[in-house]
């Protein structure tokens, strides 16, 4: 035990002194000013379960789960389902509750480098408190709370873990085991429900974990208050001075990840109680300290520092290795877009993660080659050849944009993106086996799809006409520009991709990629056949440029950036189009304005107390990943000058923010790469 302790301080020694404190700590965003009319939590996640934090003490705002969708409630689509919430808790201190009117000092503070959400505060003048929870990183499925009292004055503790059920879940049954056994006494809290259709059981169960030897432990009492909430609860008596901690663990599960969650969900809390506290934290630890090997490092900007630690900390834990799950563009921050998969995902997302952590990147690949067949029917059914992927994706992969909302059938750039980023999952892996058996039929049936889509009208118009563009507000266009540059993009590298494996090629692709259109009018590549100097929702055009090097001369980048960077109006546009013109003008050498329009993609979009990332500036729905991805590639493709490319990652030259005094980026791509721009 005394090893396995000392494991575990060191690690929290790593976690603490691993970066010096400065003005804004690199690793910890705290808050003192907690005001429920003005908070938006932050998000404790492990790529499965996610945790979304409350401004009041010993609450949790939601428990979102990976993977758990069911129809109901706006749209007739699936939904996010929220899960039972098994960290929320009562304490009583000489038979007062606890609450945010009775308690000072209160601050809550998201440590990113152990992925732990703490919360402290003194009540009258008995005790000091703290609270801390983990998801889990190396148990997909559960979740880990340490409470901490030091009383001020001999006191009374009464803690009860409340387990309550969202509104929406149906057929609530609560059960209530005790497990004793010579060496240990479990008290298992669980309850177990129907999703709104019915089609999926959700279940969660709880256990606390004492710090007193066995047979010293409280004693444990259930109590059923009504049919969507039961408690477990015990007592103890606290002498002032005498710092006591007591843990609660608990899982969520679904049939939707299992095949029996009411018992699973028990038996993975019944394995955590048994590891015990400090085995779980010392692994979870661990996994983070793995993670956090791929880094960014800037010195000189204390405060861009820790926001795009926060931003590489979201998109790890809304994501994890060794499954075929996807994040939408909220993550695990809450039901935002009811947690389908878009483009989102391929283009803002997944190219920060392919080049920081290509295990995680594979799973996100994987998410869409499980789907393939269902691409297929969905080409089918509109007439076409090959893999049509849908607009908005969920469990199925079926179509799962609302019916009113016409980007679902036509926004069709997304079959493109998933292609695009097989095709770079190969490039920086360069694993040909896989590229054989996953990347090679993705990319064959969507240029297929793309072959069959275009119409020809002649060399040079094969047009593919009538598509919602990557600009939304331009709706059921003719030759969008990243439309047919994504199309372009997926035929030749699907052609190459042939060419690696031995596999003779569909002539065809090449073809019909050489006679796509790309408009340009008045030196300007133009959006869409009929655009007219419209203002943009997002980027479109300068995407030509970046990813898609369609668009190589600097002279032709530099004045599409000008031309559409006026055309973006100052609200109501999406967070990751600003991190492009960020990119290409570090790229372009313009050094200020590069720094200009990074500060313009996230800084207005912020939200108290812990900065979390909106939508669109003044926006109220955190945490927006998309945003957090395009802002990242900024970074790590603009200011530090990486590259994609058929040998994999490589440096060309970066460009820093003035004020910058240097930019490290480690462990990189499968070979765990360092790169340095001073």
């Amino acid at each position: 035990m005394k090893k396995l302790l000392h494991a575990v301080t060191a690690l929290l020694l790593f976690a603490t002194n691993s970066q010096p404190l400065a003005a804004q700590d690199p690793w910890k965003i705290s808050a003192n000013n907690i005001q429920a009319s003005n908070y938006y939590g932050i998000t404790a996640a492990n790529g499965m379960i996610g945790i979304v934090s409350a401004p009041e003490p010993f609450k949790v705002k939601d428990v979102v789960l990976a993977g758990a969708y069911d129809t109901y409630g706006r749209g007739r689509v699936s939904n996010f389902i929220p899960s039972f919430n098994l960290l929320n808790m009562r304490v009583e201190i000489d038979g007062r509750s606890i609450d945010a009117s009775n308690i000072s000092n209160f601050t809550q503070e998201l440590n990113m480098q152990q992925a732990a959400f703490t919360g402290r505060f003194d009540h009258a003048d008995k005790a000091s408190i703290s609270y801390t929870y983990y998801a889990l990183r190396h148990l997909p499925y559960t979740v880990l709370m340490d409470v901490t009292i030091t009383p001020k004055k001999d006191i009374q503790l009464d803690a009860a873990s409340v387990m309550a059920a969202p509104d929406l879940l149906k057929n609530v049954q609560n059960y209530y085991n005790e497990i004793d056994r010579p060496h240990v006494v479990i008290s298992l809290l669980t309850s177990s429900a129907q999703s709104p259709t019915g089609k999926m059981q959700m279940c969660a169960s709880n256990s606390f974990i004492f710090s007193e030897a066995h047979g010293h432990e409280p004693r444990v009492i259930h109590e059923m208050w009504d049919n969507n909430m039961h408690l477990m609860k015990f007592s103890k008596t606290l002498k002032a001075g005498e710092t006591y901690r007591f843990s609660i663990t608990g899982s969520s599960i679904t049939s939707a990840h299992h095949d029996d969650p009411l018992n699973e969900a028990e038996r993975l809390t019944i394995f955590a109680k048994l590891e015990g506290r400090d085995r779980l934290l010392q692994r979870h630890l661990q996994a983070w300290q793995e993670l956090w090997k791929s880094d960014i490092q800037i010195e000189g900007d204390a405060q861009s520092q820790q926001d795009i630690h926060s931003m590489l900390y979201h998109l790890y834990s809304f994501t994890r290795e060794g499954t075929a799950l996807s994040p939408s563009p909220m993550g695990l921050s809450g039901l935002g877009y009811n947690g389908h998969v878009f483009w989102d995902t391929e283009l803002w997302m997944y190219p920060a993660l392919l080049v920081m952590q290509p295990a995680i990147a594979k799973s996100m690949v994987e998410y869409r080659f499980k789907r393939l067949e269902t691409a297929k029917r969905n080409a089918f059914s509109k007439g076409y050849k090959g893999a049509m992927f849908p607009w908005e994706s969920a469990e199925t992969g079926v179509e799962e944009t609302p019916v009113w909302a016409l980007s679902g059938p036509f926004e069709q750039h997304i079959t493109a993106c998933v292609a695009i980023a097989a095709w770079n999952y190969y490039r920086v892996t360069q694993d040909k086996q896989w590229l054989l058996e996953k990347g090679w039929p993705i990319l064959k049936e969507t240029a297929d799809f793309w072959a069959s889509r275009v119409e020809r009208n002649g060399p040079g118009h094969y047009d593919i006409n009538n598509v919602v563009a990557a600009d939304e507000w331009a709706e059921n266009v003719n030759n969008n520009a990243f439309t047919n540059a994504a199309a372009k993009a997926n035929l030749q590298f699907a052609t190459q991709a042939a060419a690696l494996l031995g596999i003779p090629a569909n002539s065809d692709w090449a073809h019909v990629a050489s006679n796509i259109p790309i408009l340009r009018e008045n030196g300007i590549t133009k959006e869409h056949e009929a655009y007219k100097g419209e203002g943009i929702k997002q980027a479109d055009v300068n995407l030509l440029a970046y990813p898609l090097k369609e668009v190589t001369d600097p002279k032709q980048i530099k004045a599409d950036l000008d031309y559409y960077s006026a055309r973006v109006p100052n609200e109501g546009t999406p967070a990751m189009t600003q991190a492009v013109f960020t990119l290409l003008h570090a790229r372009l050498g313009n050094a200020d304005k590069a720094w200009y329009w990074f500060k313009d993609a996230y800084l207005p979009n912020l939200n108290p107390p812990f900065r979390v990332i909106a939508e669109t500036k003044g926006g109220t729905n955190p945490y927006f990943a998309t945003g957090a991805g395009g802002i990242l590639q900024s970074v790590l493709m603009g200011f530090g000058g990486l590259e994609i490319t058929d040998n994999g990652i490589v440096q060309q030259k970066g460009l820093l923010p003035s004020h910058w005094k240097s930019l490290t980026i480690t462990g990189v791509g499968p070979n765990k790469q360092t790169f340095v721009v001073k």
